[in-house]
């Protein structure tokens, strides 16, 4: 029996029968019936008379005493009868196809133009005929109560197609939330996830982030086991900011925090709140908080909060938005009002925490504010195990290998290389991805698209060359200098060549390793000028990054004597609508003359260096020439292996030391611009 079975469902799949019974749709019994009044209609209109003239009616029928009689329908059509024995005497005009009118009649049919000239036409057609054989002539009115309904109801159900066409379009265009409704624009748009469609990621599925997992474990404990801390009389708190850059998994947090719970979860963007119509942001916001407390224990996350969140301005009348200010005082209201909300957590992420309003920070709102930074060389080891398990990596992929090599990069950044590199092994046809799949991928990221063929003169080509080995040969000899990567001169994206460093992790940075970091970024100018006797374009990346260092250190650092230990920094973020500068004129030119002194110090510095190396600096550009890409080991070969060692690094905690340096908190690349 089992095996009967077992053959026709193979027998089944073989013919391409499903098990699955299809799902019934209701628009297919609106197609059937269409068709089906299309063919009553193709009947009705084949079983007609058939159209003829008065003309053929007097010489042909009436002369031949062929018609039975005449009815004139509606004093307008007139209805011709044959006479029983006459049907076959016009059977070959009678009989087309599906359009034979019945022998019964009527058969043919002709437009009169009035009744009175009808009656005398055919007075004087019969003139001859005896009044026994005259044809007799009969009048009726017919009423089509269809066509009289369809013209009235009609032009009524197209106005209410449109408008209900109109309608649908907005709300899709609104997000559909609601119940994608045009009616239902004030109701909350958040995705709700419940017992029926449970949130799936837990804390295992967000790598690094200890701190702040931390936090949040704290919340979900508050949801799960609320008399544990109410019973000191503690309260649980409101809510809970996540604070950090793009792709440091803000979003994914919270939704393992919902995971976690096995609470209602309520997602939602704060761009959901705006609409085109007034006062709708207020009412769903209402809406939400209703919502949530009806279901209530449950988490409430409200992504990029920035955007209905943004600070209020003093004046009212000038750069506000009363819309997105009402939307504001209504979650403030509903976070913090006479209602308590127990049991409903607010959860909310942004990357602009300087901008939000005050009164949305405040104790009470938003008790927590947990930080989600860039992950460190620890937590990116944690975040490639986790996006290496989909992957077919080669048994050479070290991850933490990868993840000395990927410095600044955040969580999303290292799943755009691990799916890069997938990209790339499949590119070349290979079976599994291996250690240099992930490095192009790396490069390809931070670099651009490589661009071999290229059309480049040599004399560009040996002074992109010059430029870059300059770079690498100052990072090399100075201290504080990052640990050159890698150097290239293929052309990538808008650059013509590039070096990549590997910048220590620090928390702090003192005056000289900034110093030490300008040089080696005007090193590619000073190369230039020392080998050709002339600059070029080609530094211009190179001296904005050091003109905005320069400014940064004078203004906001305070490591100008002349200008004292002052800092013009507004860590408030409300200096951007301000249109005066915290420092008068004459300040100003000191900043102006303290940032241009410091860029030039270092420039004369860097063409001393170079000065003084110059034949091992010419022996690494001609390398460079050579194999156009080169590595730190072709510097060890030129110029030693560096004097300085790497500083040991500690943790926060007195009894934990690490061995190991994390190579990074931001990648640098130079570029020369094309």
């Amino acid at each position: 029996m089992v095996n009967d079975n077992k053959k026709k469902k193979s027998l089944n799949n073989n013919l391409g029968i499903s098990g699955k019974t299809p799902k019934f749709n209701l628009y297919w019994i609106y197609i059937v019936l269409f068709i089906a009044f299309l063919v009553i209609q193709w009947y009705s209109m084949g079983s007609g008379p058939v159209e003829t003239n008065w003309k053929d009616v007097k010489n042909t029928m009436i002369a031949g005493n062929d018609i039975k009689r005449i009815i004139v329908v509606n004093e307008k059509e007139a209805q011709i009868y044959l006479k029983d024995n006459s049907y076959d005497k016009y059977a070959s005009k009678l009989n087309n196809g599906f359009t034979s009118p019945a022998k019964v009649g009527p058969h043919f049919y002709f437009t009169i133009g009035s009744v009175d000239s009808f009656e005398k036409n055919l007075q004087e057609a019969q003139a001859s005929v005896s009044e026994e054989n005259k044809i007799s002539v009969e009048y009726k009115t017919v009423h089509n109560y269809m066509s009289e309904i369809l013209s009235w109801i009609l032009p009524f159900g197209i106005i209410i197609l449109l408008y209900w066409w109109i309608f649908r379009r907005m709300s899709k265009g609104s997000g559909g939330g609601g119940g994608a409704n045009i009616f239902n624009v004030g109701k909350s748009q958040a995705k709700v996830f419940d017992k029926d469609s449970r949130v799936t990621n837990t804390f295992k599925d967000v790598a690094g982030l200890a701190e702040a997992k931390q936090e949040v474990e704290e919340i979900v404990d508050f949801l799960k086991n609320p008399a544990k801390f109410t019973k000191l009389g503690g309260k649980i708190p409101k809510g809970a900011l996540l604070v950090g850059p793009p792709g440091t998994g803000k979003t994914l947090l919270a939704k393992a925090v919902a995971g976690e719970a096995n609470v209602p979860f309520f997602s939602m963007s704060g761009s959901d709140f705006v609409e085109m119509f007034v006062g709708v942001g207020a009412s769903r916001v209402r809406d939400l908080f209703k919502q949530a407390k009806e279901k209530s224990p449950c988490i409430v996350f409200i992504d990029e909060i920035d955007a209905i969140g943004r600070a209020r301005g003093k004046n009212p009348n000038f750069g506000s938005n009363d819309e997105r200010e009402n939307t504001l005082n209504q979650l403030l209201t509903e976070m913090d009002g006479f209602d308590t909300n127990s049991g409903v957590i607010i959860l909310a992420a942004t990357n602009r925490a300087d901008i939000l309003d005050k009164a949305l920070m405040r104790a009470g709102r938003f008790d927590r504010q947990i930080h989600v930074e860039l992950p460190d060389l620890n937590e990116r080891l944690e975040i490639f195990n986790v996006h290496l398990k989909p992957i077919k990596i080669s048994p050479t992929v070290d991850p933490a290998f990868l993840a000395k090599q990927t410095p600044g990069f955040s969580g999303a950044d290292i799943a755009n290389v691990c799916n890069e590199a997938a990209l790339i092994a499949a590119r070349n046809n290979k079976d599994l991805v291996d250690k240099q799949d992930f490095l192009n991928a790396v490069d390809r990221i931070i670099g651009g698209l490589e661009k071999k063929n290229k059309i480049i003169s040599v004399d560009e080509k040996r002074r992109i060359a010059y430029h870059e080995a300059g770079h690498a040969t100052i990072s090399w000899l100075l201290e504080h200098a990052h640990p050159l990567l890698k150097v290239t001169i293929v052309p990538r994206g808008k650059a013509l060549g590039a070096a990549w460093y590997l910048p220590e992790e620090r928390s702090i940075t003192t005056k000289d390793q900034l110093l030490d970091e300008m040089c080696s970024a005007l090193g590619g100018r000073a190369a230039e000028q020392i080998s050709f006797n002339s600059i070029s374009s080609g530094a211009q990346n190179d001296l904005e990054k050091v003109t905005k260092q320069a400014y940064a250190m004078v203004s906001i650092f305070g490591m100008s004597d002349k200008v004292g230990n002052i800092s013009y920094y507004d860590s408030t973020g409300q200096s951007e609508y301000s249109f005066s500068k915290p420092y008068s004129e004459k300040t100003a030119e000191l900043i102006d003359a303290e940032s241009k002194q410091m860029i030039e110090a270092q420039y004369q510095r860097a063409l001393e260096v170079l000065s003084l190396n110059k034949a091992s600096y010419e022996n690494l550009a001609e390398r460079l020439l050579e194999k156009e890409v080169i590595f730190s080991e072709d510097l060890e070969n030129i110029f030693g292996k560096r004097r300085w060692g790497k500083p040991e690094m500690v943790s926060g905690h007195k009894d934990e030391v690490t061995a190991e340096i994390p190579e990074s908190s931001e990648n640098n690349a130079e570029t020369v611009a094309s």
